[in-house]
């Protein structure tokens, strides 16, 4: 509904194209089809961790397992994007051989600080025990990604980059592999001079590790019912890496201003040298505002004193954007195996928002579910019940004991910043006991939103050299996306005025506008942030290749 000043997402909001994610195993329409034993569906680092760990148990008993990764990027890395500040826990237990120094890590954290802003000012706080980074490494998500596949690769991994998974092939309640998405479609779906058929994977398993709001694992958890305790949610980060001229000398991070106050987030500045600085700001999409735009809040944040010392005279060179779950312990799926399939990192919601830090909790799950595969197949058996055995270990493991800890954490800023501040410092001293029960949440897309005709007061005319606008920050992600590609985005029908305007702030990379009081959508500018698919229209697989190319994120 659009009335009373007020809408709701969801109202506008299509359902999940089931019809499209899952198709029989003998489904026609394929080109070429490839049999392997284990399919990873995506080169993040839970894929890669699990491919990497498998390819190592294999070898170690002299048996060959035939594992190949697709990965929808044109290149390792180009679609990832995160902070980030890492823990390095899993990859010292993934490469023992190693000392931290080996790892693809910027640097450490030698100085943290955690500031309070106002519009003009910034007050120092105390660091909240949750964000303490002692013994923690600033690093860029693209360049482990990259790291991680030299090693994967080495080990006789297939790596398919450039290869989108668009649906599941199932054959019963079994998954049996996967059906990439199609090329060489012109804007209507009619095939050009260089079409490709779709191909099929078929594998004894299939691991979803998509990253954050995977289209299959969403396809599969709701083919199967699968329960969680809260829906996820979300937020959006939108970040921008600059070359300063003035050194960084510790990886900050802020509350308050420029994020409303009914409204959860916090910015982050971290160096990578001592001329590079990564920043970004990054806003829970339960916000409550329909006029809200995490870009353009970024854009006015550079403003700030804090941050413009660095920024001022300096070059951005790279943006980028991408969605993060949030919902922690109650919205982890109850379980996340079946018939042939296991689910890994974000696509799990392996975060914890508190602590800031998810790369490490997808390592591990996909360590984890490397070694259930590994049992599975040697003894012939990759059924549900075998394959179980992934949820057993995640659940007894540091994963889901971490999330249980900061349990409400998140959850208790639904009522505001000031409240949910009061409440989460009383989590912190009682160690999660506080409130002595779970908080219950509505996903984003049922939270309603008023209505606020205008432009925000303050909102920022971009000026090139501090302030961008969203189609510069598109061209600074490397996008690489044709102008005739088909919309890969499920438009809900009858969307107002007022909804397109809801959407055409709330995503970063400019892909909605009101054009005549209705909805534009300019699919080709998509950085498959997955903000539409939270809160709109419903994002699915496009042409391999597609999208941003990150370097450096």
């Amino acid at each position: 509904m659009a009335e009373f000043g007020m809408i709701l997402p969801a109202s506008y909001q299509p359902t999940l194209p089931l019809d499209k994610l899952l198709l029989p195993v003998a489904a026609p329409g394929a080109g070429d089809r490839m049999d392997l034993d284990v399919l990873m569906v995506g080169a993040g680092p839970a894929g890669l961790a699990c491919a990497i760990e498998l390819a190592r148990l294999a070898q170690r008993e002299h048996t060959d397992v035939n594992i190949g990764v697709l990965e929808k990027a044109e290149a390792l890395g180009e679609h990832c994007l995160s902070g980030a500040v890492v823990n390095p826990r899993a990859f010292r237990e993934l490469f023992p051989d190693l000392r931290d120094g080996d790892f693809p890590f910027r640097g450490p954290v030698t100085k943290e600080r955690v500031a309070f802003l106002t519009s003009r000012r910034a007050f120092t706080l105390p660091t909240p025990p949750t964000m303490h980074n002692a013994g923690n490494y600033v690093a860029s998500l693209c360049e482990i990604v990259r790291w991680l596949g030299e090693r994967a690769t080495a080990l006789g991994v297939n790596v398919f980059a450039g290869f989108p998974a668009a649906s599941l092939l199932v054959d019963g309640r079994r998954v049996a592999g996967v059906r990439t998405a199609a090329t060489g479609l012109d804007r209507e779906g009619r095939p050009l001079s260089n079409y490709m058929a779709p191909n099929d994977l078929t594998a004894k398993v299939t691991v979803l590790a998509e990253g954050t709001r995977g289209s299959l694992s969403q396809g599969w958890l709701e083919w199967q019912a699968v329960p969680s305790e809260n829906p996820q949610i979300y937020a959006l980060g939108v970040k921008e890496i600059w070359e300063t001229k003035r050194p960084l000398d510790a990886i900050v991070h802020t509350l308050g201003w420029p994020v409303p106050t009914d409204a959860f987030g916090g910015s982050f500045m971290y160096p990578l040298d001592p001329n590079l600085v990564a920043l970004g700001l990054v806003v829970g999409l339960d916000y409550r505002d329909a006029a809200l735009d995490i870009h353009e809040l970024l854009q006015r944040m550079k403003l700030h004193p804090l941050f413009r010392q660095y920024l001022e005279g300096s070059e951005m060179v790279e943006w980028g954007a991408k969605t993060i779950p949030e919902g922690g312990y109650y919205a982890v799926p109850a379980r996340r195996s079946g018939d042939g399939v296991l689910i890994l990192g974000d696509s799990a919601g392996f975060v914890d928002v508190p602590s800031l830090k998810g790369i490490h909790y997808a390592m591990q799950s996909g360590m984890l579910a490397a070694r259930a595969i590994h049992a599975g197949l040697k003894a012939g058996d990759a059924s549900a019940g075998r394959l179980a055995e992934y949820d057993r270990s995640v659940n007894t493991s540091f994963i889901m004991k971490d999330l249980h800890r900061t349990r409400n954490m998140r959850l208790a800023f639904k009522d505001g910043f000031y409240a949910g501040g009061v409440k989460a410092a009383l989590m912190t001293l009682t160690g999660g006991r506080f409130p002595g029960g779970k908080i219950a949440m509505e996903s984003d897309a049922e939270t309603p939103r008023r209505l606020t005709p205008g432009l925000r007061p303050g909102s920022v005319t971009p000026d090139g050299k501090l302030t961008f606008s969203k189609v510069d920050g598109v061209f600074k992600s490397g996008n690489a996306t044709r102008d005739t590609i088909p919309i890969h985005l499920v438009v809900g029908q009858d969307v107002p005025a007022a909804v397109a305007e809801f959407y055409a702030r709330m995503c970063p990379a400019g892909v909605y506008e009101v054009a005549q009081g209705a909805l534009r959508v300019n699919a080709p500018n998509c950085v498959d942030c997955k903000a539409t698919d939270v809160l709109g229209p419903r994002w699915t697989p496009r042409e391999g290749g597609s999208g941003p190319r990150y370097k450096r994120m």
